[in-house]
C-alpha cells in the first residue's frame, strides 16, 4: 500500500495525459475537419487497441455494418501482430501510431479500447480534432482524466459514450422511474458486487494473467514487434516488462484494478438509477492481496464505501477469488428495489421487483394492488446501436461523459483511498479530491 498522502502525488495531475500538455489538450477545439452526417451517410469507424476488448467491440460494431450503415475503416494497436490481424479480419487499414487515426479527415468516429492510462489523453485528442468517442470503460485511470475528459466534451459538442454496455440494458432505468415515482420513499443506500474466480483457467491461476507472448517486445521482428515507447506513453519509463504489457491491469501504472476494471460496471448504473447521479461526499477503499501474491500490486479483494450529499450511500463488494455475488438492490426508507437478484450486474433478468417496509405495506398494496411488484424488462438498443444513433442525432447518448464522470470520481477516489490509508473527500464546487472535508457554502 502507497504510504504517500495522496495531495502530493503529482501523478494525480500528470498521469497518462503527461506533463505540460494537459492545457494543450483542452485548447480551442478544432473540428474542422469533422463532417455532418447525413441520415444516408455511412459512419466510418476506427479501434485504437484491438487485444481482447478491442477485438470485441471491433466485431459488435462491424456486426452493425448494415443495420446502421457503419463501418470500421481504421484499426490501431503498438502490438503488430494485434494490429495485422484485426486489419485482415475487417479488411481496413492498419497502423501502429493513434496519431494517424485522429489526423485521418476519413474517420468520423474512434472507439478507444487501450489500457487505462491511455483512455484520456487519446479520447481527448480525437474530440479536439472534430471526432466522436466511443471510450471502453473505465473512462479513465483518474478523478482529474475524467474531468478533463467531460470539459472536452462539453467544449467540442462531440458525442462521448462510455462503455459500460450494461447501461444500456432496461432495469435501470425501470428502477430510475421506480424511484421517481416515490415507490421506495427517500432512498439511503445502494448495494452491489462483482465477485469471480479463475482459479484453473489461468496459468498462473488469478484474474488479468493472461497469456504471455514470448516472442512479443520492442526487439520483435515482424509480427513480434511492440512499440513499447508509444505503450508506456506518460507512464513511468521502464524497461521492456511482458508482465506489464500483457498483464497491465495488475499495476497501479496503468489501471485501477477491479476498481477500474471491474466496479465501474455496478457504479456506472447505479448513477443513472439515482437520476444521473452526483459526485460522493465521501469515499473509502479498503482490501488487499489475500490470494493471489504473484507480484501484482492491486488487490485481489476490494471494498468501496461512498456517502453522497443528499444523504445516501453505496457498499460494493469483490473479489478474484470468490465468485458468489451479492443482490443488486436500493433501500429506500418505504421500500426496497431489487433489480439483480443474482447480483450480476452484467448479467439478464427478466424484471425488478419492489417490496414495501412493513410501515409502507399498507399504502403500497393500496396504491398497486399488490404487496409486492414486478415490472417487467423491455427490450432497448443496444449500446453500440445507442452510440451511432447519436452520431446522427447528436442527442446524448446513454452514457455520457456527465454521468459517467461522477461515477468515476468514486471510483478512482477509492483506490487512491486503498493506496493512501485516508478517508478521501470531493469538493464539488472545485471539482477536487481533498483530504479534509470541503467548506459548506
Amino acid at each position: 500500500m502507497s504510504q504517500t498522502p495522496v495531495l502530493n502525488r503529482r501523478e494525480i495531475v500528470k498521469t497518462a495525459v503527461g506533463a505540460g500538455t494537459t492545457l494543450g489538450l483542452l485548447g480551442q477545439p478544432r473540428p474542422a475537419q469533422a463532417r455532418v452526417l447525413g441520415a444516408n451517410d455511412r459512419i466510418s469507424l476506427a479501434v485504437i487497441g484491438v487485444g481482447g476488448r478491442g477485438n470485441s467491440l471491433a466485431r459488435s460494431f462491424a456486426a452493425l455494418k448494415d443495420k446502421q450503415n457503419a463501418q470500421i475503416v481504421t484499426v490501431c494497436d503498438v502490438y503488430e501482430k494485434r494490429k495485422r490481424l484485426a486489419a485482415e479480419q475487417h479488411q481496413c487499414k492498419g497502423t501502429l501510431d493513434y496519431r494517424e487515426v485522429i489526423a485521418d479527415p476519413a474517420v468520423d468516429a474512434v472507439i478507444i479500447a487501450t489500457p487505462d492510462h491511455w483512455h484520456a489523453p487519446i479520447a481527448i485528442q480525437a474530440m479536439n480534432a472534430g471526432k466522436d468517442v466511443y471510450l471502453e470503460k473505465p473512462m479513465t485511470r483518474t478523478a482529474e482524466e475524467a474531468r478533463l475528459v467531460y470539459q472536452t466534451s462539453v467544449k467540442t459538442k462531440k458525442v462521448l459514450q462510455i462503455g459500460s454496455q450494461t447501461t444500456s440494458a432496461d432495469q435501470w432505468w425501470k428502477a430510475r422511474k421506480a424511484i421517481q415515482d416515490g415507490m421506495i420513499g427517500k432512498m439511503i443506500m445502494s448495494q452491489g458486487s462483482y465477485h469471480r474466480n479463475w482459479n484453473g483457467k489461468t496459468n498462473p491461476p488469478g484474474e488479468w494473467n493472461y497469456v504471455i507472448d514470448p516472442h512479443a517486445g520492442p526487439q520483435g521482428k515482424g509480427d513480434n514487434y511492440v512499440d513499447w515507447k508509444m505503450w508506456l506513453g506518460a507512464a513511468p519509463k521502464r524497461d521492456w516488462s511482458a508482465e506489464r504489457f500483457f498483464r497491465f491491469r495488475k499495476y497501479w501504472d496503468y489501471s485501477g484494478g477491479i476498481a477500474t476494471d471491474l466496479f465501474y460496471h455496478v457504479m456506472a448504473p447505479l448513477n443513472l438509477v439515482w437520476g444521473g447521479g452526483e459526485f460522493p461526499y465521501r469515499v473509502a477503499g479498503t482490501g488487499g492481496i489475500y490470494v493471489f501474491k504473484d507480484g501484482r500490486e492491486v488487490p485481489d479483494t476490494f471494498m468501496l464505501t461512498a456517502d453522497y450529499p443528499s444523504g445516501h450511500s453505496v457498499v460494493l463488494s469483490s473479489s478474484m477469488a470468490n465468485s458468489h455475488h451479492i443482490p443488486g438492490l436500493i433501500r429506500g426508507y418505504d421500500g426496497t428495489i431489487m433489480m439483480v437478484e443474482h447480483g450480476m450486474f452484467e448479467g439478464k433478468t427478466e424484471y425488478i421487483t419492489v417490496t414495501p417496509e412493513r410501515h409502507a405495506a399498507e399504502a403500497f398494496t393500496k396504491k398497486y394492488g399488490s404487496a409486492e411488484v414486478r415490472i417487467p424488462i423491455e427490450p432497448r438498443p443496444s449500446h453500440y446501436e445507442n452510440f451511432l444513433q447519436c452520431l446522427r442525432t447528436r442527442e446524448k447518448p446513454v452514457l455520457d461523459g456527465l454521468t459517467a464522470y461522477k461515477a468515476m470520481v468514486a471510483i478512482a477516489m477509492s483506490v487512491e483511498s486503498y493506496r493512501s490509508g485516508q478517508l478521501l473527500y470531493f469538493d464539488a464546487k472545485a471539482e477536487k479530491v481533498t483530504a479534509r472535508p470541503p467548506k459548506k457554502a
